[in-house]
């Protein structure tokens, strides 16, 4: 809970310095001209590679394997789109970083590591 606390305090604070940085070095408009078209590159990549996720969920499942790495990669997908349509250069960041599969192949261990810790604590439940 501590980290979200945080995470809601620095993240907009570093929004807020890039973005004032950025329209004092760009201008006004092409700074709101980029970030909106991260909006929309990030909803276009955001579609595609959720269409990929989803078709390797669904193989997955007609195959009687475990979706594991598929539903993580769709969660991935779906913040990272979330975050693209966020105005701000952070949140971009992160957001096209979640969209392609070498940082999520980065990062799936600590996922799987984290999911584990919270079975075994008996904080997440599966039947």
């Amino acid at each position: 809970m501590k980290w979200l606390v945080l995470a809601f305090i620095l993240i907009p604070t570093a929004e807020l310095a890039l973005l004032i940085y950025s329209g004092q070095q760009l201008g006004l408009f092409p700074t709101i001209s980029l970030i909106i078209l991260t909006g929309f590159l990030g909803a276009f990549l955001a579609k595609k590679q959720g269409a990929k996720a989803w078709m390797d969920f669904n193989k997955r499942l007609k195959n009687m394997e475990t979706p594991g790495d598929a539903l993580i990669d769709s969660v991935c997908i779906f913040i990272g789109g979330l975050l693209l349509l966020m105005p701000g250069f952070v949140t971009d960041i992160i957001g096209f970083l979640l969209l392609f599969k070498g940082p999520r192949n980065l990062i799936r261990p600590a996922i799987h590591k984290w999911l584990y810790k919270k079975m075994k604590n008996k904080q997440i439940i599966i039947r």
